[in-house]
């Protein structure tokens, strides 16, 4: 007998997740996607997302861009009610978008073990500051990063 299922479109998905947070304290989205590399690696991690009503630079956030998708991004400013993201592995552009616009905070990241990192934790936030700061030499740790251990962790989450 084949088996029938239905994939839903990724907006239709966290549109049920944002819904889900108003009833339940913690949600767990699969994320998709290489812009939070070497972070959060699309794919193969999911993310522990909460209800927030404050957010602050360095915080990873699920939010509503340019009135059409959703994205998993780290604020890189805020100021007033605008806020700026930009994913980790990409090595320019960013989005804005408003703060009511911030669906959730991304607080764990968990691997295909389920095993939970916090993404808040001194060493995360550490690193993730000077993932910043080395900003230029982005293209090439993760052109390296996408080539060896990238292609390992896509392997062997199904193994």
């Amino acid at each position: 007998m084949e088996k029938m299922h239905k994939t839903l479109p990724t907006n239709e998905v966290i549109a049920g997740v944002i819904k889900a947070l108003e009833t339940v304290p913690r949600v767990v989205l699969p994320v998709r996607g290489t812009s939070m590399l070497p972070f959060i690696v699309g794919g193969v991690d999911n993310v522990e997302l909460v209800k927030t009503d404050r957010v602050e630079v360095g915080d990873v956030i699920l939010a509503w861009i340019n009135g059409c998708k959703y994205v998993i991004h780290r604020v890189i400013k805020v100021d007033g009610d605008d806020v700026q993201l930009m994913g980790d592995g990409n090595l320019g552009g960013d989005e804005h978008c408003k703060m009511s616009e911030v669906a959730a905070k991304a607080e764990y990241v968990i691997s295909p073990s389920g095993r939970r990192a916090y993404l808040y934790s001194p060493w995360r936030v550490r690193a993730s500051r000077f993932w910043w700061k080395i900003k230029p030499l982005r293209r090439y740790i993760l052109a390296i990063y996408r080539r060896t251990i990238l292609k390992y962790k896509i392997y062997h989450k199904g193994h």
